[in-house]
C-alpha cells in the first residue's frame, strides 16, 4: 500500500526543483506582484511549499495534487506571488488529465476553457480597460494550455498503446498460423508417408513371414522375390519423398505426383503381393473415357485411397476376390474398394489404423465424403467396404 502512494523520481525532482528555484527567487526579492493583504515576504513561501508538495502527487494521486495545487494558487494571489509557484502548478495541472481519470481528461480542459472564458469577460467587464484581456490570457496559459497539452499527449500514448497491443496480437496470431501451418504440413507428410511405404513393408512382412514358417524351397523363392521388389520400390518412394524435403536439392525438377492411370500397375502389384494369401484383385472404371482430366490433388487423393484400401486388403482381408471400383456421377469421382471380411489363416501384418485416418483426412480436406465399414454381402458372407465421393471441381475442394 505504502509503495503504491509513494511519489515516482520525476515528481520528486520536479517538487525539489520548483521549491529551490522558488527559493532562490524568493532570496532575490522577485515577485510577480505586491500590494497585497499578505505582503509578508516569508508568506509567499506557504503557497510555494503546499504547490511542491502537489508536484510529489501528481502521478499516484493526480485528482488529490489538483485540489492542493489549486488551493495553493489562490493563496499566493493574496501574497507577493511566486513565478515558481505559477510554473509547478502548469505542470499539477498537466499531469490531472494526462494520468487522471478518462472522465478527468474530457472534462477539465472544458472547465479550464470556460474559467479562461468567464475570468477574461469578468475582468474586461470590471477594469473596462483593454488591459484586462492580459488576465484572461495568463489565466489560459496557466490552465487551459497545459490541459489541452496533457490532452493531446494522452492521445499520444493511448494510439500507441493501442498499435502496440495491436502488433503483439498480430503476432500470436502469425505465431499460432506458424504452428497451425507445422501442424498442418506434418499430418500432411504422415499421410504420405504412410501410403507410400505402408503396402510395401506390409507385403515384405507377410512373405517374409511365409518364408520363415513354410520350408519349401520354392515358396522361399517367391516370397525372397516379392520381398525384394517391394523393398526397391519402397526405398524409390522413400528417396522421392525425401528429395522433396530435402532444401536446395541437386535436381530442381518436380516429382510427378501418382494418378488414377497408374492404377493398373498398383492392381498387378496387389495380385503379386497378395496370391499367397488368397486374393484376387481387379478394376472396374466405369468412367467416360473421354471426360475431362480430373485436378491434381482430386487424383492424388483417389489414387492414395485405393493403394491403402489395397494395404489394408493385404493385412487384414479373407481370401477371395477384391474389386476397385471407379466412377463418375455429375461432379463426383466415386471411389470403392470392397474385398471379404473375416479372419485367414497364413501370415498377417498387424494394423494401426492410420490408414483410415489418413484416408477420412484427404477426403475432408476436398470436401467430400468418406465412409468404410462391414456390410452383408450377396452370399451371406461379410464384405469389407470401403467408399469415398470426392468434387471434381476444384473451386468445391477445400484448401
Amino acid at each position: 500500500m505504502l509503495t503504491s502512494i509513494r511519489p515516482d523520481r520525476d515528481a520528486v525532482a520536479l517538487a525539489v526543483s520548483g521549491l529551490l528555484g522558488g527559493l532562490l527567487l524568493w532570496l532575490l526579492g522577485l515577485h510577480t506582484q505586491g500590494g497585497h493583504p499578505f505582503s509578508a515576504p516569508w508568506v509567499t513561501l506557504v503557497p510555494l511549499t503546499a504547490m511542491a508538495a502537489a508536484e510529489l502527487l501528481r502521478r499516484n494521486a493526480p485528482r488529490t495534487a489538483l485540489a492542493v495545487g489549486t488551493l495553493a494558487l489562490v493563496a499566493d494571489q493574496f501574497t507577493r506571488g511566486s513565478l515558481a509557484t505559477i510554473l509547478m502548478f502548469t505542470d499539477v495541472m498537466y499531469a490531472a488529465v494526462l494520468y487522471g481519470t478518462p472522465a478527468a481528461a474530457r472534462r477539465l480542459p472544458v472547465a479550464t476553457l470556460l474559467v479562461t472564458v468567464a475570468s477574461t469577460i469578468g475582468f474586461l467587464a470590471w477594469f473596462r480597460k483593454p488591459e484586462a484581456l492580459l488576465i484572461g490570457l495568463v489565466i489560459g496559459l496557466v490552465s487551459f494550455i497545459p490541459a489541452l497539452t496533457g490532452v493531446s499527449v494522452r492521445s499520444h500514448r493511448t494510439a500507441a498503446d493501442a498499435a502496440r497491443l495491436a502488433a503483439a496480437q498480430t503476432a500470436r496470431l502469425a505465431e499460432m498460423d506458424r504452428t497451425q501451418a507445422v501442424i498442418a504440413e506434418r499430418a500432411r507428410m504422415a499421410r504420405e508417408l504412410h501410403d507410400m511405404v505402408a503396402g510395401h513393408l506390409s507385403a515384405v512382412a507377410i512373405h517374409s513371414t511365409a518364408a520363415l514358417s513354410i520350408d519349401d524351397p520354392e515358396t522361399s523363392r517367391n516370397a525372397l522375390k516379392v520381398i525384394r521388389e517391394n523393398s526397391v520400390e519402397g526405398l524409390t518412394e522413400m528417396r522421392r519423398l525425401i528429395g522433396l524435403l530435402r532444401e536446395g536439392g541437386q535436381d530442381d525438377t518436380p516429382a510427378a505426383a501418382p494418378t488414377l492411370a497408374a492404377l493398373d500397375t498398383l492392381i498387378e502389384q496387389t495380385n503379386a503381393n497378395g496370391a499367397s494369401g488368397g486374393l484376387v484383385c481387379t478394376l472396374e472404371d466405369s468412367r467416360d473415357p473421354g471426360a475431362d482430366a480430373l485436378p491434381t490433388p482430386v487424383e492424388l487423393a483417389a489414387y492414395r485411397i485405393v493403394q491403402e484400401s489395397l494395404t489394408n486388403a493385404l493385412k487384414h482381408a479373407a481370401p477371395g476376390p477384391v474389386v476397385v471400383r471407379l466412377g463418375r456421377a455429375g461432379e463426383l469421382l466415386t471411389v470403392e474398394v470392397t474385398s471379404v471380411f473375416g479372419s485367414r489363416t497364413g501370415p498377417t501384418a498387424p494394423g494401426s489404423g492410420a490408414g483410415l485416418v489418413g484416408m477420412r483426412e484427404r477426403v475432408a480436406l476436398l470436401g467430400g465424403t468418406f465412409g468404410a465399414g462391414a456390410e452383408p454381402g450377396g452370399d451371406g458372407a461379410k464384405i469389407w467396404r470401403v467408399r469415398a465421393e470426392l468434387p471434381v471441381r476444384e473451386r468445391e475442394m477445400r484448401e
